[in-house]
C-alpha cells in the first residue's frame, strides 16, 4: 500500500516508517522542515511538505494514498498552555482525511491517548472516553469521530497509546521526570505513588500502527499497551538508583512546583488492558518494559531535558 502518514519524522513515526516499509508498503511522509524532510528521504520515504493546517494539502496526499496513519499534534502548543488549539486543528485535519477517504473503504488510523480514560480501574478497548465540552476532551471526541467514519465507508481505527512510549532518544514523560530528578536532587512521586501508568516500547507501538492499517475492522479501538500499569513510586525509585539521589514522595501541594507540566499526570491512575487488541490482531509487545529499558541507563546518559 501507499500510506500517507503525518509526524512521520517524529516520536514513533520514525520507528513506524521502517516497519512499514519493510513490510513492502510505500511511505509518504508529511514534514514541516527540511530536517524533517531530510530525514524521511534517508529513511526511503517519499515526503509532502506541509503542516496540520495546511489542509488542501493533506486532501490531496490523501486522495493519492491507499491509506492514512496520523499520528501528528500540536504538542508545541499543547503543551504550552493552548491544549484547545492543538485538538481544534488535529479536528480540522481529521475532517480533511475523512471527505477525502469516504466510500473508498481505505483504512484511516488515528493515534488517540489513554490517560485518564477511566481513572482508579483498568480501562479496556470497549471503555469510550468522556466528552464534556473541556479542551482534554476535544482529542477524545476527535477519536469517537473517527470510529464512526466507518459509517462513510472508512476502515477507521484508533490506536490509544500509553502516557509512556519509552525507549532510547525518548524526550517525553520518563525524560521529564529525569530531568526533574537531576535538579531537585531527588526522585519522586507524588502521594503514595501507587498511580499507575500503563506503558509500551516505540518499537512496538510502531509495529501495532502497521497492524492496524494493514487489517484493523472499522471501527476498532486498540490499546498500544505493553504493560498494564506501573507504579509511579517503582518509576521514581529506579531513576532514583540510577542518579544517586533519595527518592521521596511529595505532597500534592506541592506537586505544580515539582513536576512543573508533568503535575496533571502524576495524579492520575489509567491502568489499562491490551487483551482484546492482543486477540484481534494478534500483536504481541517483545521489546523491553518501561523499568527493564530504565535500567539499561540510556536515559541517564546526558543530561535530561523536558520537552
Amino acid at each position: 500500500m501507499r500510506i500517507f502518514v503525518t509526524g512521520a519524522s517524529g516520536w514513533i513515526g520514525s520507528a513506524l516508517v521502517p516497519e512499514l516499509i519493510d513490510a513492502g508498503h510505500q511511505v509518504i511522509g508529511l514534514a514541516r522542515s527540511d530536517s524533517s524532510a531530510a530525514a524521511l528521504t534517508a529513511a526511503g520515504a517519499e515526503v509532502v511538505r506541509g503542516t496540520l493546517d495546511d489542509l488542501d494539502v493533506l486532501g490531496t496526499a490523501t486522495t493519492a494514498a491507499d491509506g492514512v496513519i496520523h499520528l501528528a499534534f500540536k504538542h508545541d502548543i499543547a503543551f504550552t498552555g493552548d491544549y484547545q488549539g492543538a485538538a481544534e486543528a488535529d479536528r480540522r485535519a481529521v475532517d480533511t482525511f475523512a471527505d477525502a477517504l469516504a466510500g473508498t473503504d481505505r483504512p484511516f488510523v488515528l493515534a488517540s491517548g489513554l490517560v485518564g480514560l477511566k481513572s482508579g480501574q483498568v480501562s479496556t478497548e470497549r471503555d469510550m472516553p468522556t466528552v464534556n465540552g473541556t479542551p482534554a476532551s476535544l482529542r477524545s471526541a476527535t477519536a469517537t469521530a473517527a470510529l464512526a467514519l466507518a459509517s462513510r465507508g472508512v476502515r477507521s481505527s484508533v490506536v490509544r497509546l500509553s502516557p509512556t512510549c519509552h525507549g532510547e532518544g525518548d524526550n517525553g514523560f520518563m525524560a521529564h521526570l529525569v530531568a526533574t530528578a537531576r535538579a531537585k536532587g531527588v526522585s519522586g512521586y507524588l502521594g503514595d505513588g501507587d498511580q499507575r501508568w500503563p506503558a509500551v516500547h516505540r518499537l512496538d507501538a510502531a509495529r501495532l500502527f502497521r497492524l492496524a492499517v494493514e487489517k484493523a475492522p472499522a471501527g476498532a479501538v486498540l490499546h498500544g499497551v505493553a504493560e498494564e500499569g506501573i507504579a509511579l513510586r517503582d518509576i521514581a525509585e529506579v531513576i532514583g538508583r540510577h542518579l544517586d539521589v533519595p527518592t521521596a514522595s511529595v505532597a500534592p501541594e506541592a506537586a505544580a512546583e515539582h513536576f512543573t507540566w508533568l503535575s496533571d499526570f502524576v495524579a492520575l491512575d489509567s491502568p489499562a488492558s491490551n487483551a482484546l487488541t492482543r486477540e484481534l490482531l494478534d500483536w504481541r509487545p517483545t521489546h523491553p518494559g518501561l523499568l527493564e529499558d530504565l535500567d539499561k541507563g540510556h536515559y541517564f546518559h546526558a543530561p535530561a531535558t523536558a520537552s
